[in-house]
């Protein structure tokens, strides 16, 4: 199977939403936002007869996801099997609190990906994805830092997966109670989660004369 290159992904069994499809979306532009949004992903695979499943940071470009860790990582030989991998991202929005304790619900955003890997060799392109990565992150970052040197790009495993098959799903909105407990005393509604950049801190050591760059405080 082949990279998607329509403005919708395609539905298979595996991608197929089956609960509250109506939440759902397999519109690729909506899929690319939130996976840029999420700072890490979650990548699924199956190795020696047993699953794993990893917490990792991630980038996109166009409809390639890309990794990075040591020669010897798990991850990154799992995705550079060739094998099936199945890629997750949640945004958590809210705690939603319903009247009824089984209403009771989250605000959320969430993708499954999945698609195959391979392993990038290519100088320049490794290059290219460290610097992806830097600017996932902090816009800005990749000039105001050592991008690697030679010995540190040979010592870093990168694999790429391209996006074969991916749904979005979502819950925004109050509780939905039912129509019996709408009269209960107790209190229902959204509590928002929200998550954000704070102060920078300085690095102890750092020379008192390096000041904040803009790229950093544009965050706050």
């Amino acid at each position: 199977m082949q990279c998607a290159h329509a403005s919708e992904y395609p539905i298979s069994e595996h991608s197929k939403l089956k609960r509250s499809s109506g939440r759902g979306s397999y519109d690729k532009e909506a899929v690319h936002a939130l996976i840029d949004e999420a700072p890490i992903c979650y990548v699924g695979f199956v190795q020696g007869g047993r699953p794993f499943v990893i917490p990792t940071i991630h980038v996109r470009d166009g409809d390639m996801l890309y990794f990075h860790g040591t020669n010897e990582s798990r991850l990154i030989h799992a995705i550079g099997s060739g094998e099936s991998i199945c890629v997750t991202f949640t945004i958590l929005d809210g705690l939603v609190l319903a009247r009824s304790a089984l209403h009771h619900s989250m605000n959320y955003r969430s993708v499954v990906a999945f698609g195959k890997g391979e392993l990038i060799e290519s100088h320049s392109r490794k290059m290219h994805v460290f610097e992806l990565l830097v600017e996932k992150l902090i816009p800005g970052r990749s000039a105001g830092c050592r991008m690697p040197s030679d010995a540190e790009r040979d010592a870093t495993a990168v694999a790429g997966i391209c996006i074969e098959e991916a749904s979005l799903k979502k819950r925004e909105g109050p509780p939905v109670d039912g129509k019996s407990d709408l009269e209960l005393p107790y209190w229902a509604g959204v509590v928002p989660i929200v998550s954000r950049p704070e102060e920078p801190i300085a690095d102890p050591i750092l020379d008192p004369s390096i000041v904040c760059p803009d790229h950093v405080r544009s965050l706050i």
